[in-house]
């Protein structure tokens, strides 16, 4: 077969990933399957040989296993790795190649007898590392949580055991009376990918991972917003310090574009846990949290679920004490930031302080203007305002629009760029403008704006700036919470 070939004919909203190994074909697809043998909008993988890509009758179908999505593959000569996901949690599994089963139409994963690799209970991140050797079983990934550090494992896909290769040291010292153990391995429990104890094999004697759990607790709840959804929430605090009802805490979100909510370790998170307070983040639909659907269901003239959703986690961290009601804060970046300001403006009162950085705020505004750069690409995610009933969607949750007159509102800090080449900086400057103007005459005072004259979208980049960014962030929250008199005594 000479030249290229075209795989299939573009459709609108389909997608296909392809590796070619061994004269066959293994394709990662959402296409709509005959017969409704798939009737979800999440992905599934297809075998095929490349003379037979025309040939759907010929087709090998692999789906995911029941409550669990396929979100990724890599190729190997003698595995194939598939990253999944289930109940919002990462899994990876190999699988050996060539397949040691007979199928002529559909299997599962599990029908494959795949090996899951063993992964700490609280890993909220899975990334893979550099495995550019396509003659290489060992296949390395990069570990990550809220309460431990970054880990470097290689899995050995041919053995079915693992490595440790490096973990990020962590030398910090204790804020009041919280005492951080000695950074030493401790026997956590591995997540177990799957019921079948002879599929998940590993070797408990090795099963050993640095991480702060007995100081730091993660925990993931689900709480249920408004159309009986059930969200999923990750709150952090310190066991020690952490007071029901009494301490104050930040939510994070994003739910944009089908992005997960980074939850990876961070260093600075520090500071705040061992004062006592709760860090929680919100992975609200119209991000990457459950998969395609969940993206849909939270984006375009779907978007008000986002906003509820985030209001609804704000609400359950008050309601069962994770947080004190009048410290109580919120953050978003960028499109994120969104959701912030549509929550402020529906529930003035359920944040004290918000921090708003690079503002994706004035959005009826911008995607009306299509010489910026982004706003064609945009109309995928948010809706074409140029479309009535789209137009009537973005207005009716754009934060620029919809601030409330003569109310109290929080304290916010606005942050912004002139560099920023994806949000114009003079959103957040015409948003701070029109929140002095319309709210509280009093509680206006405490909207500020940062602007940086150098940086742009990302920061200014730099250890030391970022260290910076982030002090004055903490500051500003723990003034607008009246809590500075604390740091003096």
């Amino acid at each position: 077969m000479d030249g290229l070939q075209r795989l299939c004919e573009r459709t609108s909203g389909v997608q296909y990933f392809v590796e070619h190994h061994s004269g066959l074909l293994y394709i990662l697809t959402n296409a709509p399957l005959p017969d409704d043998q798939w009737s979800g909008e999440e992905y599934y993988l297809v075998r095929c040989r490349v003379q037979d890509i025309d040939s759907p009758n010929l087709q090998n179908i692999i789906l995911p296993d029941k409550d669990t999505r396929l979100c990724d593959l890599d190729i190997f000569n003698g595995h194939l790795v598939l990253f999944l996901n289930k109940k919002g949690l990462p899994l990876l599994c190999s699988l050996n190649l060539p397949f040691q089963i007979d199928f002529k139409n559909q299997v599962y994963i599990q029908d494959l007898k795949p090996w899951y690799f063993p992964l700490p209970t609280n890993t909220c991140s899975a990334v893979p590392g550099s495995n550019h050797d396509f003659l290489n079983a060992v296949y390395r990934v990069v570990l990550s949580s809220p309460v431990m550090p970054d880990v470097i494992v290689d899995y050995d896909m041919s053995r079915q055991t693992y490595s440790i290769v490096h973990q990020e040291e962590v030398n910090c010292d204790s804020v009041g009376q919280s005492s951080i153990p000695p950074f030493k391995p401790m026997n956590n429990k591995i997540q177990q990918a799957c019921d079948d104890k002879k599929v998940c094999v590993s070797d408990s004697d090795s099963q050993r991972w640095k991480d702060f759990s007995e100081v730091y607790c993660c925990q993931r709840e689900e709480v249920v917003s408004h159309d009986g959804v059930k969200v999923p929430l990750t709150i952090v605090y310190s066991r020690e310090s952490w007071q029901k009802g009494q301490s104050p805490g930040i939510l994070v979100g994003y739910g944009a574009y089908g992005e997960d909510l980074d939850k990876s370790w961070c260093s600075d998170r520090l500071s705040l846990l061992d004062r006592g307070w709760v860090l929680a983040f919100a992975d609200v639909r119209g991000g990457g949290g459950g998969g395609r659907s969940w993206h849909k269901s939270g984006c375009g003239l779907n978007k008000q679920n986002s906003i509820s959703d985030f209001v609804s986690c704000g609400n359950y961290l008050v309601n069962e004490g994770y947080v004190h009601r009048d410290q109580f804060g919120a953050v978003g970046t960028s499109a994120g930031c969104l959701l912030v300001g549509a929550a402020m403006n529906m529930y003035p009162q359920l944040f004290r302080a918000t921090i708003l950085k690079v503002p994706f705020i004035d959005v009826c505004n911008t995607l009306l203007d299509p010489s910026l750069p982004l706003t064609i690409l945009d109309y995928e995610e948010f809706g074409n305002p140029e479309i009535q009933s789209n137009f009537d969607s973005i207005y009716s949750f754009s934060p620029y629009d919809n601030i409330p007159q003569g109310c109290c509102f929080p304290s916010v800090m606005v942050t912004a760029a002139v560099n920023d080449s994806r949000v114009g900086v003079w959103e957040g400057a015409k948003w701070v403008a029109k929140v002095r103007d319309s709210t509280c005459s009093h509680c206006s005072r405490a909207v500020i704006m940062k602007t940086s004259m150098i940086g742009g979208h990302f920061g200014e980049g730099g250890r030391y700036a970022q260290c910076d960014e982030t002090a004055y962030e903490y500051a500003f929250f723990m003034k607008a919470f009246g809590l500075l008199h604390k740091l003096n005594h």
